[in-house]
């Protein structure tokens, strides 16, 4: 096995593309920036990718491995996890190098593994409990409520439907504030979800590694998507419809911008 993780490249799309489909990951673009929108997704400006970031990419590549592995019953023993983990830090990195200051690398590495070595102990899911779905890719034909086709693909799905988000933070979320800024996105599992099984989820989690001093695993629980969260959903996708119609890309400045890669290009714009 030569795992890898696809680099985070986007292409230039026509805004026809662009407002045929949607997903989460787009949708909160556009919600926070429609000026950073257009330079990611319009004009396709790479950037490239931060430490943090890469981290993100191989627990979740580790993750998505370890899931299958349970879903096709087969054993993967923390030696052939770490194996696995090794080759895809280094595989990784011939498909989108990351800039590393000097001594970062290491430390970054061990922070990714000690991430993932605390799930591996600690985490809520039985180890003989068999996932419904692993990384599966799905969409929801939303155009009879005059929407685009909402896209995305579902990290993991356990037993009974509860659909589970992987995130990597720095810092310990809590559970109002983890619910309401990854809203959007649950909201959107929990579409697909249903338009692809026919019935309501069983919850959605959010499984955060928390790149503390001392890693913790902290797990977010929520029931099935409401009815309001679905009118919430809808009319941000509404909203985004009707913004790429009027082609309203205009920036978004706050504190957000200091992290933003497009910080010089948003800075020219007129």
């Amino acid at each position: 096995m030569n795992p890898t993780v696809a680099p985070a490249a986007d292409q230039p799309r026509s805004l026809d593309e662009l407002r045929a489909t949607v997903s989460a990951s787009r949708l909160n673009t556009w919600l926070a920036c429609r000026l950073k929108f257009y330079f990611r997704y319009v004009l396709g400006l790479t950037k490239p990718r931060t430490p943090a970031l890469y981290v993100g990419h191989t627990v979740h590549g580790v993750l998505k491995l370890w899931n299958q592995a349970r879903w096709r019953r087969q054993l993967l023993t923390p030696k052939a996890l770490r194996q696995q983990f090794d080759a895809l830090w280094q595989n990784d990195q011939q498909i989108a190098p990351v800039e590393w200051a000097e001594g970062e690398e290491a430390g970054e590495q061990q922070t990714a593994w000690s991430l993932l070595d605390l799930y591996f102990r600690a985490s809520p899911i039985p180890p003989n409990e068999l996932p419904e779905a692993v990384e599966v890719a799905a969409e929801a034909d939303l155009t009879p409520h005059g929407l685009p086709k909402l896209v995305g693909i579902l990290d993991l799905v356990r037993a009974g439907g509860r659909i589970v988000d992987y995130k990597t933070v720095s810092q310990t979320p809590s559970d109002a504030k983890a619910i309401h800024t990854n809203e959007v996105q649950l909201s959107g599992y929990a579409v697909l979800y249903r338009a692809n099984t026919g019935k309501p989820e069983g919850g959605r989690d959010l499984h955060h590694l928390v790149k503390t001093k001392h890693p913790k695993l902290v797990v977010t629980q929520q029931g099935p998507m409401t009815d309001a969260q679905q009118t919430r959903l809808f009319r941000q996708m509404e909203s985004y419809a009707e913004g790429l119609a009027r082609q309203v890309f205009v920036p978004s400045p706050g504190m957000q911008c200091a992290m933003c890669s497009y910080f010089n290009e948003c800075k020219s714009w007129s």
